[in-house]
């Protein structure tokens, strides 16, 4: 059953607002698709935060933020497709290798638990941060540097969840680096 407070609210606007933001794409928008993944982000820095300060962290909202991370990728990617296609073409290569280092973990998850992996590592969270800083300067003042670099940062994160994927037995949610996946093995 669904726990309805603030944390999960915020990871279920991402997954609402994603449709909207391709939208804004399609529309060839840029205005709105710039304040929709505004509050998205925003959103995204906020569930994880408030869930800890108000003790309401869950299996259920770890899935929930995945589930709004992945859509907030792709619908993102999506508008940008529609909005700018010349910086797709000139990313693209990133673009690829950002894809793939997202899904190798999540299938790798899938196959051996049924499910997406929810661990939200350190990692994680600095990785999100250089992503989402990345992209909107990419965006913003098509300044590609750290959006490179973000992706080169993400393959720490691929190998620390493939890794802890790999130690644990059944599937976690909100481990926070391998050490702690490895103190579960005890």
């Amino acid at each position: 059953m669904m726990q309805w407070n603030i944390p999960n609210l915020l990871s279920l606007f991402r997954i609402i607002a994603a449709p909207f933001l391709l939208l804004s794409g399609w529309l060839g928008m840029p205005i709105l698709f710039y304040i929709i993944l505004g509050f998205m982000l925003l959103s995204d820095a906020l569930d994880g935060f408030i869930a800890r300060i108000l003790n309401q962290t869950s299996a259920l909202g770890a899935r929930l933020d995945t589930y709004g991370d992945i859509l907030t990728y792709i619908s993102t990617l999506g508008a940008v497709w529609w909005l700018w296609p010349d910086l797709i073409q000139n990313e693209l290569y990133y673009i690829i290798s950002a894809a793939v280092l997202y899904t190798i973990p999540a299938l790798i998850s899938f196959m051996k638990f049924g499910e997406l992996a929810s661990y939200h590592t350190w990692i994680t969270k600095i990785s999100a941060v250089m992503m989402a800083l990345g992209v909107v300067l990419l965006l913003l003042l098509k300044e590609p540097l750290l959006f490179h670099w973000a992706v080169y940062f993400l393959v720490l994160e691929t190998l620390e969840n493939i890794t802890i994927t790999l130690l644990i037995k059944e599937q976690q949610s909100n481990i926070h680096s391998i050490w702690h996946a490895l103190k579960t093995k005890d």
